[in-house]
């Protein structure tokens, strides 16, 4: 049976899946969020800052952290249910290798110049570190199922080890532990920039144990919800252990503030790039108990998502070029054609003047997320309806 309306398939066979289109469908709509508030709004300060920032302010940022660990534990949980449809491994491991180095051509190309309209900047973002997880995960899967979870467990729970180690005092090798394990930006050649947002270590780990728990997803549904719902309250109850021992699991230690509230604030607030422990902890505890809850009944208010979650890569190359082209357009009537050229994301290089209001960020949210809706839905029954060979990459 097919709903029309939103173009979902609800066979016994496609039904499971639903629950893992709607957590990426979500999660896609905070992602957009969380960009759009880029682009759109100019407070002056870091929003999770709790000497400056306010209660929306800051949930506004922190909700969208749920975004990247959900997208790349999702994208280990697709290669898991992948393999069930292939005869072999060998044929995973091929498709794994040219996903990966395509999503890595896509980040420095397509999504790049999306973010700031300069050929001489190069921003390595989540499809940069899912692609390299991706090729990572091709090699991995040859080994059992067990000892990839293992693996990634260890990436994901040791990593924090090397929070002392920067990349300045490594010499030579700078560059790779840039790559592996911090945030950094390079000039590799004069005036050519790379900024590194996203270092592969624990990502790849991240994308391992979502392969692992694959398994979890051929189960049947009252074998597969206990699963979900402990494995995502074991995290949760890890996260307020580790994060309220304060000694491990991230370089940002919490601290009493003037207010309980605010103390708990600064306890949720775990750092992103890279991703601690704690971090790590609490958003993959919330996408399990998402994809539990998603899983337990039809949320037909929700199938919406379920657009969004099917065509996941066209959502994320259009996205960035529609909110884009919409900050332009509206600071046409203020700054001129001089808006073409404005640097939106890098906050210290733009007028003083500029920014909306957090509500402001908000409508315009809603109103692009329409626009995003109704160029998915389109892409959606296309791609359902031909089967041309290039609509495999996208």
């Amino acid at each position: 049976m097919e709903d029309s309306t939103y173009n979902i398939k609800t066979t016994s066979q496609t039904k499971r899946l639903v629950s893992i289109d709607l957590l990426r469908g979500l999660v896609m709509v905070l992602m957009a969020l969380d960009h759009v508030s880029g682009f759109f709004s100019n407070p002056g300060f870091n929003p999770l800052d709790l000497e400056q920032s306010n209660v929306p302010l800051f949930f506004t940022r922190w909700v969208t952290h749920l975004c990247a660990p959900s997208f790349i534990l999702l994208a280990g949980i697709a290669a898991y249910l992948s393999l069930q449809r292939r005869s072999n491994k060998k044929e995973l491991s091929k498709f794994l290798l040219i996903r990966g180095v395509w999503l890595i051509f896509l980040d420095l190309t397509i999504v790049s110049l999306a973010w700031i309209f300069s050929p001489i900047t190069f921003i390595l973002g989540v499809l940069w570190v899912i692609g390299w997880s991706m090729m990572i995960l091709a090699v991995l899967i040859q080994f059992p199922v067990r000892s990839i979870a293992i693996i990634g467990m260890t990436l994901i729970i040791g990593h924090n080890l090397f929070d002392g180690v920067q990349a300045e005092n490594t010499g030579i090798w700078h560059w790779f532990w840039s790559f592996l394990h911090e945030p950094n930006m390079f000039m590799p050649f004069p005036g050519i920039r790379f900024l590194l947002a996203y270092p592969l270590i624990p990502w790849v780990g991240v994308m391992a144990v979502g392969y692992t728990l694959g398994q979890v997803f051929t189960f049947e549904k009252n074998r597969r919800l206990p699963w979900l719902r402990n494995l995502g309250f074991a995290l949760f109850g890890s996260f307020l252990v580790i994060r309220g021992i304060n000694i491990y699991g991230d370089p940002q230690p919490w601290s009493v503030q003037s207010n309980l509230f605010k103390t708990v604030l600064s306890f949720i607030n775990c750092q992103k790039y890279p991703p601690s422990l704690t971090y790590l902890l609490i958003t993959l505890s919330l996408a399990l108990l998402l994809l539990y809850v998603f899983d337990l009944r039809s949320w037909r208010l929700l199938h919406p998502l379920i657009i969004f979650g099917q065509v996941p890569l066209f959502f994320y190359l259009i996205h960035l070029w529609v909110i884009h082209f919409a900050a332009i357009v509206l600071a046409l009537p203020k700054y001129g054609l001089t808006a073409v050229t404005l640097p939106f994301i890098s906050k210290s290089a733009m007028p003083e003047n500029y920014g909306y209001s957090l509500h402001h960020v908000y409508i315009i949210w809603l109103i692009i997320v329409m626009l995003l809706y109704a160029l998915c839905n389109w892409f959606a029954n296309y791609k359902s309806q031909h089967k041309h060979w290039w609509l495999n990459f996208l």
